[in-house]
């Protein structure tokens, strides 16, 4: 079983770094384009490829770890991308900073760093060593269980309750929406480690696919991962992403921990010390993300322009009937009020009287001029 743990956390945590660096990889594909006077696509250029097979690649480690190592060992090791992700913007990236700034900006991720690390060094240590076979038999056993059942029950109540807020009382706020994330995303790694295991039984020579509840575990997992990606792509229109980063890892790996314990007993006949332990390294983990997530710069919108509607009395004006520019019908009336012609004397323009200068012979001379005088009439 240790051995098994080691195998499982050394994948989950070689696929997350290759994520990361995979995803730096096309961001700086984009970066470089964008600043450059290159008509190139970006899937035109080699190291966007580079970055996409690194990804593919890195997923594929995951998706193998949760076949060897419980799934409450899987989850939390999530924070390894994070910490790559800060470690490389900050060394790779060149951005210009103060020295006062830096203690502000930098200091605090890297202790963000050296927490996420110590907590999952805490995780690895004291996880859980309770892992069974995948077997199409043991999944069944699992699916039809009462807890997980009474689990499921919970978590589809609260789910449509969070669903009919968000939709229908427009609740957008961050905690709503990522918790629905949280409680697809616990599905999904359930039947992600499912389907895992039951493949690398079939590669084993122990063929399980011929089993329905692979297919069920299959089908489960396609859906819950689309439907999480929906919810991400919403909730990165409204907030920052740093703020998904902290919160959606912290919320995602309580309820996937908590899913994982349910379903597959991970922490059955485990002791006392080793569960406080394990949750203490969960903790240390949380608030080392949360420390560097909360540094990242936000971007500030932009405000070309003042709304009208937002004026005082605007809003009265247009109930009213009444238009702030009406619809002109005189010639040559462009921004005056209509039918002009009609308007009182003390309403006209003024006419500023013109002084004549005369020329004495001490003066340069040039070219003549006149000063035309408006009148009403034209």
């Amino acid at each position: 079983m240790v051995t098994e743990n080691l195998i499982g956390a050394l994948l989950a945590i070689f696929g997350h770094l290759v994520v990361s660096i995979a995803l730096n990889l096309q961001k700086y594909c984009h970066i470089r384009l964008a600043g450059s006077k290159d008509p190139r696509a970006y899937f035109k250029t080699k190291t966007w490829w580079l970055g996409l097979l690194l990804l593919l690649l890195g997923e594929l480690g995951v998706f193998a770890s949760y076949a060897f190592a419980p799934l409450s060992l899987i989850v939390p090791l999530s924070a390894v991308s994070v910490i790559a992700s800060a470690i490389i913007g900050i060394i790779f990236i060149k951005e210009k900073w103060k020295p006062k700034d830096f203690v502000r900006r930098y200091v605090l991720s890297f202790v963000g760093c050296g927490l996420a690390i110590v907590g999952t060094y805490l995780l690895v240590t004291f996880a859980p060593n309770s892992h069974e076979k995948m077997t199409g038999e043991n999944i069944a056993r699992h699916l039809v269980s009462w807890p997980f059942l009474l689990y499921m029950l919970v978590a589809i109540v609260l789910f449509c309750l969070l669903l009919y807020f968000y939709k229908e009382k427009n609740a957008n706020s961050i905690v709503v929406i990522l918790l629905l994330v949280a409680l697809l995303g616990s599905m999904t790694v359930v039947t992600v480690k499912a389907v895992a295991g039951m493949l690398v039984l079939s590669i084993q020579g122990n063929l399980q696919l011929d089993y329905p509840i692979f297919y069920v575990m299959f089908v489960c997992m396609v859906a819950t991962a689309i439907y999480q990606a929906t919810f991400l792509s919403q909730a990165s229109q409204i907030y920052d992403s740093s703020l998904i980063a902290s919160v959606g890892y912290i919320l995602s790996t309580t309820v996937a921990i908590t899913a994982g314990s349910i379903f597959y007993l991970d922490f059955l006949g485990e002791e006392a010390l080793h569960i406080c332990m394990f949750a203490l390294g969960c903790l240390i983990a949380f608030l080392g993300v949360f420390l560097i997530t909360r540094n990242r710069k936000k971007a500030i919108p932009f405000e070309p322009y003042i709304s009208m509607d937002a004026m005082p009395g605007m809003q009265d004006m247009h109930a009213k009937g009444m238009t702030v520019q009406p619809d002109l019908k005189a010639s040559f009336s462009y921004g005056a009020l209509e039918n002009n012609d009609s308007i009182s004397e003390i309403y006209t323009p003024a006419t500023l009287p013109v002084m004549q200068e005369e020329h004495s012979s001490r003066s340069t001379p040039g070219v003549p001029y006149r000063v035309l005088e408006h009148t009403k009439k034209e």
